[in-house]
C-alpha cells in the first residue's frame, strides 16, 4: 500500500459530476471549498495485499452475522440501546426470516497500513453506508482514463446488479421505491439512491423515486403510499432504522413491517435486522465472542477497562455517524465513562499517516460477499465529514 501523487485530469470536477459525484467539493468551517473527490493522489496496492484484505472482509462479515445471532438468541437488545420490546421483537423476527428478505450492501471501515500486519475493524456501516457512487463508478472511470492497464478492487456495479436479480423473487409485486431524505443538502444521499435505483433497473426491476418526507400513510387501507397514492410494498431507504422507528409514523412501520411475504405490509431495504450490525455495540460483542482475533480491536460497553493504562481508547456513540461524538483518549488518561450517551469503548489504534494524511479503508460487501474498496483521508485522527475520497489501483 503506497500513496502516489498524480496530476488531476483537466476539468476533473465536471467529469466526476457527470458520473454522479455532484458533491466534489466540501465547504470547511472557514468557508473555503476544498476537494472531496481528490485525484491529486491515489493509493497503489499489490494483488496479494488485496486478496488478504478480501479474505479478512469475508471472515469479518461471517463473524458479524454470528454476533447478530448471539444478540438475538441471548436477548441482548438492551446492550444496543434498544429498550422497546416491540421493536426488539420485530428485529428478532426479521433476523429469523432473513433468508426471505432482500438485503443489499454494507461497508466495513478498516485500519490498514500496508506494513504487513492484519487489517483492524473500526466499525461496520451496514444500514445506510454512503461513498458508494465514488467507489463503484467515479474511481473506476478515473482508472480507465489514467491507468488503463491497471486493475482495481471494484466489482461493485456488477455485484449490485446481480444482487437485485438474485433477490427479485423476494420482493412483493409492484415497483421498488427508492427514498432519500430532503434534509440531504449535499446531494450525496440523493445520488447514492439514484445510483442504486439504476442498478435495480439494470436488473430488470420496476422502480420509483420519492423522498422519505413524501411517504404518506393511508388510514383507511392502513398502508404506506407514495406521492401518487400508490401502495409502497417495497422500499429501499437511505434513512437509518433508528430514525425510521422513532418517527411519528414509527408505530405504523412496525405494524406493517414485512418480515417475509406479508400482505398489506412494506418490505424495507435494508431489513430491520441490519440494526444489529449498524450499532457500535456490535464491536464489543465481537470482541467478547472472538477475543484476540487478529482483525479485531478490544472493545467494551462498560468503560475502557485496562485500555486506559495500556493502549488508550476511543469512545464511540452507539449510533454515531461521520465521526460525530467520537472522543479519543491516550494511554494514562483516567478511565472515564461517558454519561452523555451510550458508547462503545474501543482500543485506540491510530490511523496510519501517509504524507500527513490519516487514512481509512472502506471495504464493501454486496449480497454477503466482498465487492470493492474506497479510501478516505482526513486531516485529523477521526474520519469526519471533511474527509476526502481518493481512488486506488492494483499493480
Amino acid at each position: 500500500m503506497r500513496r502516489r501523487t498524480a496530476e488531476p485530469r483537466p476539468d476533473w470536477q465536471r467529469i466526476v459530476e457527470d458520473q454522479g459525484v455532484v458533491y466534489p467539493l466540501t465547504r470547511h468551517p472557514d468557508g473555503t471549498l476544498r476537494p472531496y473527490w481528490d485525484e491529486s493522489a491515489y493509493y497503489e496496492f499489490s494483488l496479494p495485499e488485496v486478496e488478504e484484505l478480501e479474505a479478512a472482509v469475508a471472515e469479518l462479515h461471517a463473524m458479524c452475522l454470528a454476533a447478530a445471532a448471539h444478540i438475538v438468541e441471548r436477548d441482548r437488545f438492551a446492550d444496543l440501546g434498544i429498550h422497546d420490546p416491540r421493536l426488539a421483537a420485530r428485529i428478532a423476527e426479521s433476523w429469523h426470516r432473513r433468508s426471505e428478505l432482500p438485503s443489499l450492501y454494507g461497508r466495513f471501515d478498516l485500519r490498514h497500513d500496508g506494513a504487513g500486519g492484519p487489517a483492524k475493524l473500526l466499525e461496520y456501516n451496514a444500514d445506510t453506508p454512503t461513498s458508494l457512487v465514488e467507489a463503484a463508478s467515479a474511481q473506476w472511470f478515473w482508472m480507465e482514463d489514467l491507468f488503463p492497464g491497471a486493475d482495481q478492487w471494484n466489482s461493485l456495479h456488477e455485484r449490485l446488479v446481480a444482487a437485485w436479480k438474485r433477490q427479485a423473487p423476494l420482493l412483493p409485486p409492484g415497483p421498488v421505491h427508492f427514498a432519500h431524505s430532503e434534509g440531504d443538502e449535499l446531494g450525496e444521499d440523493l445520488m447514492t439512491v439514484a445510483y442504486l435505483r439504476e442498478t435495480a433497473e439494470q436488473a430488470g426491476l420496476e422502480t420509483r423515486a420519492l423522498s422519505v418526507e413524501a411517504i404518506g400513510w393511508d388510514g383507511l387501507s392502513r398502508r404506506f403510499v407514495d406521492d401518487r397514492l400508490g401502495f409502497i410494498r417495497s422500499c429501499f431507504k437511505l434513512y437509518p432504522w433508528e430514525w425510521l422507528a422513532d418517527d411519528p409514523f414509527g408505530g405504523h412501520v412496525l405494524d406493517t413491517l414485512d418480515n417475509g411475504g406479508g400482505t398489506g405490509s412494506t418490505c424495507w431495504i435494508e431489513p430491520a435486522w441490519k440494526m444489529l450490525l449498524s450499532n457500535k455495540a456490535l464491536l464489543a460483542v465481537l470482541w467478547e465472542l472472538y477475543p484476540g482475533h487478529p482483525n479485531l480491536l478490544a472493545a467494551y460497553l462498560d468503560g475502557p477497562r485496562d485500555m486506559a493504562a495500556t493502549t488508550g481508547w476511543v469512545a464511540k456513540p452507539l449510533l454515531g455517524r461521520e465521526g460525530a461524538g467520537v472522543t479519543v483518549h491516550g494511554a494514562g488518561e483516567p478511565p472515564a465513562v461517558r454519561d452523555d450517551e451510550p458508547c462503545c469503548y474501543q482500543e485506540l489504534a491510530p490511523l496510519p499517516v501517509f504524507d500527513g494524511n490519516h487514512v481509512v479503508l472502506g471495504a464493501w460487501v454486496v449480497d454477503g460477499e466482498p465487492a470493492g474498496l474506497g479510501i478516505r483521508e482526513s486531516a485529523g485522527p477521526v474520519t469526519d465529514e471533511y474527509a476526502r475520497f481518493l481512488p486506488h489501483v492494483i499493480n
